[in-house]
């Protein structure tokens, strides 16, 4: 809700209620507070490609990912028919009740990601495995208490704020969606709402992207913090041990 109605208010605004900066605050705020509400019942998986990189890990049981996928898919879907019911007199006075993915007055892009003009779909698609790479990277590092990790209680904005950091530095090619939870519901709901089937066809068929890169990203960043982090870890001093011998020290 938080991510759509900020790229709703800059778009529906005509830049006058909002610039690039507000939409990556807006989705940076979004996961700040999703991790707060969901932390300590799930441990917040509000993103599928992570849910199922912990599930090949081996740090999450099979048998949750459907639960955690519908769950995200609801949220997702039910967030853009929020921000659709909360516009939807902007949304007509701007388009004139003609629901558009491409054109002066499109607007399908305020709920789900499409390439830039000049963006091809391999750049496309290595923008957002890269973006999800950092995603991920940042993630393990904020979470890693054997390195230098986050305080504890910090870790939700610290999230945010490497959400944030992406969206700065990322986010022109593809909108970055370093998620498929946050792409497919929304594109879903547009092609209920008025839309058609252009959302999916749009950018040389562009949906299966943000499904397909933030998951080989997600792995792909695994890997990079298990290679050059994780293995070079000191192991976390013990207070002891039950043959009485002293604890390894680390630095």
């Amino acid at each position: 809700v938080f991510g759509l109605s900020s790229v709703a208010q800059v778009v529906l605004g005509r830049g006058d209620f909002g610039q690039h900066l507000s939409i990556n605050l807006g989705f940076g705020i979004g996961v700040t507070l999703g991790i707060h509400a969901a932390g300590g019942i799930s441990g917040a998986h509000l993103n599928a490609a992570i849910t199922l990189t912990h599930c090949i890990l081996g740090n999450l049981p099979w048998r949750k990912l459907p639960a955690y996928l519908i769950g995200q898919f609801l949220g997702s879907f039910t967030a853009a028919a929020t921000v659709f019911g909360l516009y939807y007199d902007a949304l007509y006075d701007y388009t004139k009740g003609n629901f558009t993915v491409t054109g002066l007055t499109a607007t399908a892009s305020i709920f789900s990601t499409y390439p830039a003009p000049y963006v091809s779909l391999l750049g496309g698609f290595f923008t957002e495995f890269m973006a999800t790479v950092m995603l991920m990277l940042g993630i393990l590092i904020i979470h890693d208490e054997k390195n230098n990790g986050a305080l504890k209680g910090t870790q939700a904005l610290l999230t945010g704020i490497l959400v944030l950091g992406i969206g700065l530095g990322m986010g022109m090619n593809t909108g970055y969606a370093i998620n498929p939870s946050r792409d497919l519901p929304p594109r879903v709901f547009t092609a209920i709402a008025g839309w058609g089937m252009d959302v999916f066809t749009a950018g040389h068929c562009w949906w299966w992207v943000p499904l397909t890169a933030p998951i080989l990203g997600s792995l792909a960043g695994v890997l990079i913090h298990k290679l050059f982090i994780d293995f070079h870890n000191q192991p976390v001093p013990e207070s002891g041990n039950e043959k009485g011998q002293p604890a390894v020290e680390t630095s």
